[in-house]
């Protein structure tokens, strides 16, 4: 059992379970995502600019999601909303059960921050994921800096993160905030 991560490989070729086909690459410009609130509404994530970003690409039945985005929201209530934090859900099997879910995962884990879906296809584009190199392993954690530059990955592989992740994502957004280089994800 992996004790860290849930891992999507619909598709996937056999692979080592630990390797990672997502590598989004600190010091990039982040492409444009779409995120449609349960609202309707689209975000779009360009329209964030000027504000550090921390993005959750995430299954919404996945525990290790759950506790990412409790993270995500402990920290942003402990930082007074110095950070955006946002979800981006995904399924790839059923785009409404995704969407449906949605509310309640925004319930459960008493969420004040935007948790919305994407399109699978355009979040593995976003995330330069290709599920048949290998499987793709959730949460996708990335930290966008005020010019809308990726400073930071961290895929759900990257256990050392994610052992202490309230800790290291407020290290994390405090990097971003004081303008320093983030660190990229150990290769796996």
């Amino acid at each position: 059992m992996m004790n860290r991560r849930q891992v999507l490989a619909i598709g996937a070729a056999a692979a080592s379970p630990l390797s990672v086909s997502a590598q989004p690459k600190p010091g990039k410009p982040a492409g444009e995502l779409v995120i449609t609130q349960t609202s309707g509404e689209l975000m779009l994530l360009s329209s964030l600019r000027g504000k550090v970003v921390v993005l959750e690409f995430l299954l919404t039945n996945c525990p290790h999601c759950q506790a990412c985005a409790s993270a995500m929201q402990k920290v942003y209530a402990e930082m007074n909303g110095a950070f955006q934090p946002v979800g981006a859900a995904i399924d790839p099997n059923n785009m409404l059960d995704a969407r449906m879910k949605i509310p309640q995962f925004i319930y459960s884990q008493g969420l004040k921050f935007p948790v919305g879906w994407t399109n699978r296809d355009m979040a593995y584009q976003w995330l330069e994921a290709d599920p048949s190199a290998g499987p793709v392993y959730f949460p996708q954690l990335v930290i966008i800096d005020k010019q809308g530059i990726i400073r930071e990955y961290h895929p759900a592989t990257d256990e050392a993160y994610f052992k202490d992740e309230v800790n290291n994502l407020r290290k994390s957004v405090e990097r971003c905030l004081a303008g320093a280089p983030g660190k990229a994800a150990p290769k796996k």
